[in-house]
């Protein structure tokens, strides 16, 4: 793979596939699109005014809701800053709302690459690495996570893709448990769900979800997509105004870091030098 230098934005394509990647907001996909047709939520790379906007972007060194901008770890206490509004939380970690470097890419491949020092938005030394492998088929994402701090610390790692609503946009997944939030959106508790089966339109849902087996599928009337993850937990949002959802492929629960055993619910915790990988690969079709 040839090294670049970092560009705005970078373009892959595979067969009817085009990839646009934007390594300056948060490493994101700015759009996805197979042929004409958005995958994912799309806007041409020179135009995505922000990681937020975008298609995809990964979450680390944590997912989800970071509840109340604090967490204590190994006997000592710790705080994170605001990064999402005015929510109460700090959200999604910090990988997705800094710049990347471009590592290297051709014509369907690309690596992007961050390093972190260690701030106020997290206290903890790491570097991550993203690849992206476009095929006529499929999109795959890998990260990969290492502790440079100079001890041990928590880690999770995951994706945040949007995908465009249609009029006849449905999900099925095959999963077994439901951790219902509280009024600030931290999960509480878990309750059976016999897996997602059903019309966007007809779905609520802003839950993380367990029991993850096979691909999430998603159909409508212009395509059918399967997601499928290494990593075991799934975050579904479905917004009733937006004309998006998401479906979100997570390796701990929401909030993990405040449980009373934070590694029984998936997060990680590396050593000095310890690394972490996960991927996430979309297989597209049109309908």
């Amino acid at each position: 793979m040839a090294i670049a230098s970092n560009p705005a934005f970078l373009e892959l394509a595979a067969g009817e596939l085009r990839l646009a990647l934007r390594p300056d907001l948060g490493a994101s996909i700015a759009g996805l699109w197979l042929g004409s047709l958005p995958v994912l939520r799309s806007t041409e790379p020179q135009e995505l005014q922000s990681s937020r906007l975008s298609g995809c972007y990964p979450l680390a060194p944590y997912s989800n809701r970071l509840g109340f901008r604090r967490f204590r770890w190994l006997g000592e206490e710790y705080s994170t800053q605001a990064n999402f509004d005015d929510n109460p939380h700090s959200v999604h970690g910090v990988a997705w709302q800094r710049p990347w470097t471009v590592q290297g890419s051709d014509g369907a491949n690309a690596e992007l690459a961050y390093e972190h020092a260690g701030d106020a938005h997290w206290p903890f030394a790491f570097a991550v690495r993203q690849r992206f492998e476009l095929t006529p088929e499929s999109l795959t994402l890998r990260l990969h996570i290492t502790n440079r701090a100079p001890i041990a610390q928590p880690v999770g790692l995951g994706w945040h893709p949007y995908f465009p609503k249609r009029s006849r946009s449905r999900l099925h997944i095959e999963l077994t448990d439901r951790w219902e939030p509280d009024a600030s959106g931290l999960p509480t508790r878990t309750h059976p769900q016999a897996g997602i089966d059903g019309d966007i339109a007809h779905l609520d849902f802003d839950h993380c979800f367990e029991g993850w087996r096979g691909d999430a599928l998603v159909r409508d009337e212009k395509m059918r997509l399967a997601l499928r993850s290494s990593l075991p937990y799934l975050v579904v949002f479905t917004p009733q105004t937006k004309p998006y959802y998401c479906v979100e492929p997570v390796s701990h629960v929401s909030n993990a870091i405040h449980f009373a055993d934070p590694l029984a619910h998936g997060l990680r915790k590396l050593a000095p030098d310890e690394s972490f990988e996960a991927w996430m690969t979309l297989d597209v079709a049109a309908v």
